[in-house]
C-alpha cells in the first residue's frame, strides 16, 4: 500500500481528513490488506523526524550540541560512534594522541603519574571531550584517560578533527572556552585539597559523577574513591559512613546510590558547581 492510495480512503471532510489537512498526523494504520494486520505508513515529516534523531543521537554531548546545527550536521558523519567500558584505557602518557572523545553517558578518569601511583587531575563526561591537550597544541597525552563509568561516546582521529576545527570558528570557540573551564576546575581543586574536608569532597564527587552519567547509581570502588579525592582507602571509609548514617547515599559492592540528592548537596564542599544540561 502506497502513502497515495492510503489517502485516497480518507473521506473528504472526515474527522481522520481533517486533522491530516491541519499537520496534526504523523503516520496512518491502513486495516485494507486482508491478513488482520495494519500496515503502518510514516508521512514525510515522521520519516524525516526518525531519521534525525538516529542521527543526532551524539548531540547529548554538550559540547556538540552548543554547536550550530548546520556546523553539528558536517561533523556528524566523522563521528565515530563507541562504546567504552570500566577499565578501558583511551589515552596514555607519551602516546601519541590518535582520537579525541565526546562523552555522551559514560565518565572518564585523567590521571597524572606519581610516585605513589596514579592522582586524579581531571573528570569527563557528557560536557566534556577527552584529548582538550590536543586542541592547545599538544601531540601526545600527558595524563592517562580511563573509563570508571561505562557507557557511550563518539570519537574523531585527530587529522579529521585537525580539519574541522580550523574550518570551524564556532567549535574552536567552545573547545577554547571548555580548555579554560577545566583549568580554572584544576586550580579549583588543588585549593578544594587543602582547605575542605574528605567528606565533603567526597559528597562533591559523588554529585559531579551524577551529573555527567545522569544515574543514581555509580559504579565506584574503594580504590577508585581513594584515587578520586587524593587519599588512603581507610579515609573514604571514614568519609562515607557518616554519609550512610543520615541517609543519603547507600554504599555496597562498589556501588554507590545517591538517596538524598539535596541532603548530598548540602554536604559537599563550596567547589560544587553542577554540569548544566
Amino acid at each position: 500500500m502506497t502513502l497515495k492510495s492510503a489517502l485516497l480512503r480518507l473521506v473528504e471532510g472526515s474527522p481522520e481528513r481533517e486533522a491530516l489537512d491541519a499537520g496534526e498526523v504523523d503516520a496512518i494504520i491502513d486495516y485494507g490488506n486482508g491478513n488482520g494486520n495494519g500496515n503502518v505508513i510514516l508521512l514525510p515529516g515522521a520519516r524525516r523526524a526518525l531519521r534525525e534523531v538516529g542521527n543526532e543521537a551524539a548531540i547529548a554531548n554538550q559540547l556538540l550540541a552548543a554547536l550550530p546545527r548546520e556546523e553539528y550536521r558536517r561533523l556528524l558523519p566523522l563521528l565515530e560512534p563507541v562504546a567504552l567500558r570500566a577499565g578501558d584505557v583511551i589515552q596514555e602518557p607519551g602516546v601519541p594522541i590518535r582520537h579525541v572523545y565526546f562523552p555522551v553517558d559514560c565518565v572518564v578518569r585523567l590521571l597524572a603519574a606519581v610516585q605513589e601511583g596514579h592522582l586524579e587531575v581531571g573528570v569527563v563526561g557528557r560536557d566534556g571531550m577527552v584529548g582538550v591537550s590536543y586542541v592547545l597544541g599538544a601531540q601526545v597525552s600527558s595524563v592517562r584517560a580511563t573509563v570508571y563509568e561505562s557507557g557511550a561516546a563518539v570519537r574523531i582521529k585527530v587529522a579529521l578533527f585537525d580539519q574541522e576545527f580550523r574550518r570551524c570558528t564556532c567549535l574552536q570557540q567552545e573547545l577554547y572556552r571548555y580548555a579554560d573551564a577545566k583549568a580554572a576546575q584544576a586550580r579549583q581543586g588543588a585549593a578544594c585539597s587543602q582547605f575542605h574536608s574528605v567528606q565533603s569532597r567526597l559528597a562533591r564527587c559523588l554529585l559531579m559523577t551524577q551529573d555527567r552519567v545522569l544515574s543514581k547509581e555509580l559504579c565506584l570502588t574503594q580504590e577508585s574513591l581513594a584515587g578520586l579525592l587524593g587519599v588512603r582507602r581507610g579515609a573514604v571509609n571514614e568519609a562515607v559512613a557518616p554519609l550512610q548514617r543520615r541517609g543519603l547515599i547507600a554504599y555496597v559492592r562498589g556501588k554507590i546510590t545517591i538517596l538524598e540528592r539535596q541532603g548530598l548537596e548540602a554536604a559537599a564542599c563550596s567547589c560544587y558547581r553542577p554540569v548544566r544540561g
